[in-house]
């Protein structure tokens, strides 16, 4: 067995590694989606979910270079431009402008149905046995936990279950 400079397989690192860079392209479009939110929100909710809006923008931006440096520590190379993003994404870019909120609220709802599903997948993948990959597991269960509870208070803040 190969194995990278952190002493893990390197097959199996060339799977996963795929994965984070979908996971990363999608990060990147719901990022800008979140942009879009934050600069075209209007209404009564507007100081609410401009601010929200914004604090769930600068999560992603941090998240964004967390995964890009895993693919990196992994001993590949992040994918870089917007047309592989919007190739690989599953997240679909929207017209914020004109939005009502709370189509807004839903547009993000989607977007982290999307990445816990691709996040849950990515935790499998590293987790399994001849993977052994700790260090993106972790990584990622912490995204998990952080959409959970974002999905659920956004979802209370749109009156749904």
């Amino acid at each position: 067995m190969a194995t990278n400079k952190i002493g893990l397989d390197s097959k199996k690192v060339v799977e996963l590694v795929d994965l984070l860079n979908d996971l990363l392209a999608n990060y990147q479009i719901h990022y800008q989606k979140l942009r879009g939110c934050h600069w075209d929100v209007k209404g009564n909710d507007f100081f609410t979910l401009h601010l929200k809006f914004e604090e769930l923008y600068n999560n992603a931006q941090l998240t964004i270079d967390e995964i890009a440096e895993r693919v990196l520590t992994l001993g590949k190379s992040p994918h870089s431009t917007y047309a592989n993003y919007i190739k690989v994404s599953k997240i679909k870019e929207i017209e914020t402008e004109g939005l009502e909120p709370r189509k807004m609220v839903e547009a993000i709802l989607d977007d982290y149905k999307i990445l816990l599903e691709l996040e849950r997948e990515i935790i499998e993948t590293a987790s399994a046995e001849t993977t052994n990959d700790e260090g993106t597991a972790d990584m990622i269960t912490g995204f998990v936990k952080f959409q959970e509870k974002t999905s659920w208070m956004l979802r209370a803040y749109n009156g749904s279950k």
